[in-house]
């Protein structure tokens, strides 16, 4: 277990981000161990044609049997919206000392397949990320990053409803916070301490994280990779009829979206579960908006639509 300890100015200092690299390396978890990852069974499905053209030697020896993952593919993001290029390139950049550190911790020596001259290594390292981003993540991005993004939005209005405190205590069952100490319950028993100490909280959602996962050096700035919300219907299309009276008031598709919208998304999302453009959908969630069934947040360039009050009455 390692024990955050925070004053009122860290607690102030929370913030949120999503880290491209990050999600790619926890989601590395998922092709040694996919009895461990049910909700995104669909996802391997969907990528199984294209891991022959993985360099699978590398992904995999970046974890091990525990699924502790190097600490150097799961880096804190640096804003809320933080690019993959912009990750590799500070990736190309690790010294050896590091590189060498972080697998050690992982494995307890260097796998074989990065040994050898640093720069080659490096480089081979990052080809094989960036082919994974785009033959695995990047066509599933939008759909993946919506859940990310609407749960930041989920936990911010918790936040500004019931204070952070609420939402600390909230982001998993492995994670428990007193007022002083966010206690992040992992593997380890043993309890390591870690003051926060002005090197600020950073909470990254992660749709291949069970439990919670947090940097394998405690050195480092203090993140907590968990759970993100809603994972359960992200790979489904929305099949099920809304209610008859609804969908007599409303028109089929806007009943439809309205039963979708218990959860924030956005339009891209939407259109990819229901079958219809993106443009269209825009045009039912603007008139809903205007009619007061709907709130909306921006997140980056995102916006981001939800149920109102008057959208959830008329909701079973």
């Amino acid at each position: 277990m390692i024990r955050y300890e925070l004053d009122a100015a860290d607690i102030s200092a929370i913030r949120f981000g999503i880290s491209p690299l990050s999600e790619l390396g926890l989601g590395l978890r998922a092709f040694s161990q996919p009895e461990g990852f049910p909700l995104q069974r669909p996802w391997l499905e969907r990528i199984a044609s294209v891991r022959p053209l993985l360099d699978l030697e590398v992904l995999l020896a970046l974890v091990n049997d525990r699924k502790w993952t190097a600490d150097f593919v799961n880096p804190r993001p640096a804003s809320p919206l933080t690019s993959l290029d912009d990750e590799l390139t500070a990736l190309g950049r690790i010294t050896r000392a590091h590189f060498t550190t972080d697998l050690e911790r992982v494995h307890g020596e260097v796998p074989a397949v990065f040994r050898g001259r640093h720069d080659v290594v490096i480089a081979r390292l990052q080809r094989a990320l960036a082919t994974a981003w785009d033959l695995c993540f990047a066509p599933h991005w939008a759909r993946m990053s919506t859940v990310l993004r609407a749960d930041i939005a989920y936990r911010g209005r918790i936040a500004a409803q019931a204070g952070m405190g609420t939402v600390l205590n909230g982001l998993s069952d492995a994670a428990r916070y007193d007022g002083r100490h966010l206690d992040v319950r992992l593997w380890n028993p043993e309890i390591r301490r870690r003051p926060v100490r002005g090197d600020g909280l950073t909470l990254v959602p992660s749709i291949f994280t069970v439990r919670v996962s947090t940097p394998i050096d405690d050195d480092l700035p203090p993140t907590v990779m968990y759970p993100a919300r809603g994972q359960g219907a992200m790979w489904s299309t929305s099949g099920q009829p809304a209610p008859d009276a609804v969908s007599d008031l409303l028109g089929r598709t806007r009943a439809t979206l309205l039963a979708a919208l218990g959860e924030p998304a956005s339009s891209t999302d939407l259109a990819l579960q229901l079958g219809v453009s993106t443009s269209a959908i825009n045009q039912h969630l603007r008139v809903m908006e205007r009619a007061g069934l709907l709130n909306r947040a921006r997140y980056g360039r995102a916006v981001l639509y939800y149920r109102s009050a008057a959208g959830d009455a008329l909701t079973p």
